[in-house]
């Protein structure tokens, strides 16, 4: 189990984790709609959108790029997905964009 510290440390960590995600997004064009959006059923660490494009974005702070990506379970892309439907169905104006979902570690 982990200490008060140790998930101070891990939550600054993801924090400056999106915060860079944030950054890389923008200088590629995106315009970052939201970040941290949680709803009941899940959470997106980062909405951004360029173009015609609305991209759900889960951000994984780890020591490698595989172990970022082992960290996003079928349980967690669920809830990215069903955050991703609430997220549209409170910005009704972005239903008829293309919708994406991507990692960043």
């Amino acid at each position: 189990m982990r200490t008060t510290a140790q998930r101070r440390q891990a939550f600054r960590a993801g924090r400056t984790a999106e915060t860079l995600c944030c950054w890389f997004l923008r200088l590629k064009g995106y315009r970052i709609l939201a970040r941290n959006w949680k709803t009941p059923v899940g959470e997106a660490d980062i909405v951004a959108r360029r173009g015609r494009v609305v991209v759900f974005v889960e951000v994984k702070a780890r020591a490698s790029h595989g172990a970022g990506i082992e960290a996003v379970s079928p349980k967690q892309r669920r809830r990215v997905r069903q955050a991703a439907a609430v997220y549209i169905a409170a910005h009704p104006t972005l239903a008829a964009l293309d919708m994406r979902f991507d990692v960043m570690t």
